[in-house]
C-alpha cells in the first residue's frame, strides 16, 4: 500500500474488498492459506497468525467510520501481537481490580512492554490505567 494511500469504510471488509492488503504475520497471502496448501503441510501456524499491520488498516477503516474508540483497540491489539502470550496475560492481572499492590508494578510492566516489545500504545494504556486506579484507590488488595 502507498503512503499516501487512506484505506475507506468502502475497503471494509478488507479481505473482500482489499485481498491484495492481508497477508499472515508470515507474509504469505490470504489467497495462499487453503485447505489444499494446509494438507499438503505448506501451512503453518506462523501463516495463521494476523498481521499487525492488518490490524493497523482495521484500525484506519474504523476511524474513517466514526468509531475511534474500535480504532484505538485495533492499535492496541496491533502492539500486542508481538507480545508472549504469559506477559499479555500478567498485564491483565495486573489490571484486575485489586491485584497490583502499587502504581509501579503497572508503571513496570508498561515500561517492558515499551522497551522490550515496542508495544508504546498498550504502555500508554496502561499508564493511563495506573493514573485512574491511583485516583479510584484500585492499589488495595481486595480479595
Amino acid at each position: 500500500m502507498a503512503d499516501h494511500e487512506r484505506l475507506t469504510l468502502a475497503d471494509y471488509p478488507l479481505a473482500e474488498k482489499r485481498p491484495d492488503l492481508v497477508c499472515s504475520r508470515s507474509g504469505k497471502p490470504m489467497a495462499a492459506i487453503t485447505l489444499d496448501a494446509v494438507l499438503r503441510g505448506e501451512v503453518t501456524m506462523d501463516d495463521l497468525r494476523i498481521d499487525p499491520a492488518a490490524l493497523r488498516r482495521q484500525a484506519e477503516i474504523a476511524r474513517a467510520a466514526g468509531r475511534p474508540t474500535l480504532a484505538q483497540n485495533f492499535e492496541r491489539a496491533a502492539d500486542l501481537v508481538a507480545v508472549p502470550q504469559d506477559v499479555v496475560m500478567k498485564a491483565y492481572d495486573l489490571l484486575r481490580p485489586g491485584r497490583a499492590k502499587s502504581r509501579s508494578e503497572i508503571m513496570a510492566m508498561a515500561q517492558e512492554l515499551r522497551a522490550t516489545y515496542g508495544a508504546a500504545t498498550i504502555a500508554a494504556f496502561l499508564e493511563e490505567a495506573a493514573d485512574v486506579y491511583d485516583r479510584r484507590g484500585l492499589f488495595r488488595f481486595r480479595f
